[in-house]
């Protein structure tokens, strides 16, 4: 593990997020052949935060200072393909059990033995499989609007959910979707943040603008797709096993990509469900939506 100079925590990035006397620090993790780049706060027990598609760590700001200061040691890191983390060519680098053992050697390089997870979107599968695969670095489990990977399986056979979820297929045509998604100023990828209520600031957008210009950047997100229309379900399916970390699901009803039944996990997949805590005015950016409410059951739940 290394830390480098904040230069990207300076200015913008923590003028856009709330002050509690909360000092955000910097660093990158050395995962096998993957560098992971992430932004820590507080000490105590360690939470990590796992950004869906199409943010980074930038996504958790109105959760990172509110969780530390309430005494937990605050990780989000940006996951492989991601902004400044490492961005491997092939979609093949990109299999959800490759992301979820990053997760499993970041816990380990930032010394601890084990952590409670937070997963939106994209990180929620990764947080899914993260519990499953590696239970023993999993303390709690928070999932917000991602769908277990067995419902959203189940949920992709549905007309309805293939409607909300045709972008999967169209990330998984090969070197078209990253020319489309730059166009126009990244109008494909601004377009998914116009459900957010409120909306996302001009700065903030810019924030993520950043991001998705690093080098390999929108290549690297794009490849969480490819590789996940490409497996077998049939396969995947076979592998899911229980989990036993106890796991609340947040869940924004308004979502325009995820459909409100497949909220539920069922309980033999996840014996030690706290509860699924339905937010009915919110967005699929839960997190963003409805900033108090989110933190507090956070707090709560990992208390």
């Amino acid at each position: 593990m290394s830390t480098q100079a904040p230069s990207l925590l300076a200015g913008t990035f923590t003028e856009l997020m709330p002050h509690d006397g909360i000092e955000l620090r910097e660093g990158y993790a050395e995962i096998g052949d993957q560098r992971l780049h992430y932004v820590e706060a507080g000490h105590g027990p360690l939470v990590v935060l796992l950004h869906g598609f199409p943010e980074f760590w930038f996504g958790w700001r109105l959760q990172i200072e509110p969780l530390a200061a309430a005494g937990f040691r605050v990780v989000a890191p940006d996951t492989r393909g991601y902004n400044l983390s490492s961005k491997p060519e092939g979609f093949e680098a990109y299999g959800v059990d490759l992301l979820a053992a990053d997760i499993r050697g970041l816990i380990g390089q930032l010394g601890a033995e084990s952590a409670s997870l937070v997963g939106h979107d994209w990180g929620g599968t990764i947080a899914w499989t993260t519990a499953m695969n590696h239970p023993e670095v999993v303390d709690r489990l928070a999932i917000l609007n991602a769908a277990h990977p067995r419902r959203l399986s189940e949920g992709l056979h549905h007309p309805s959910q293939l409607r909300k979820s045709w972008y999967f297929f169209f990330f998984a045509a090969p070197g078209l979707p990253e020319e489309v998604v730059q166009a126009r100023d990244w109008h494909f990828f601004r377009h998914f943040l116009e459900d957010a209520n409120p909306p996302y600031t001009p700065e903030e957008i810019e924030r993520y603008v950043e991001a998705w210009s690093q080098p390999g950047a929108a290549a690297g997100m794009i490849n969480y797709y490819r590789a996940s229309v490409r497996q077998s379900q049939k396969a995947a399916v076979a592998k899911l096993r229980p989990l036993a970390a106890p796991t609340l699901v947040i869940w924004g009803e308004r979502d325009s990509y995820l459909g409100s039944d497949l909220a539920e996990p069922k309980r033999e997949d996840v014996p030690n469900l706290d509860r699924v805590e339905r937010l009915p005015d919110a967005s699929h950016w839960v997190h963003h939506d409805e900033a108090e409410r989110v933190n507090q059951l956070l707090i709560d739940f990992f208390a």
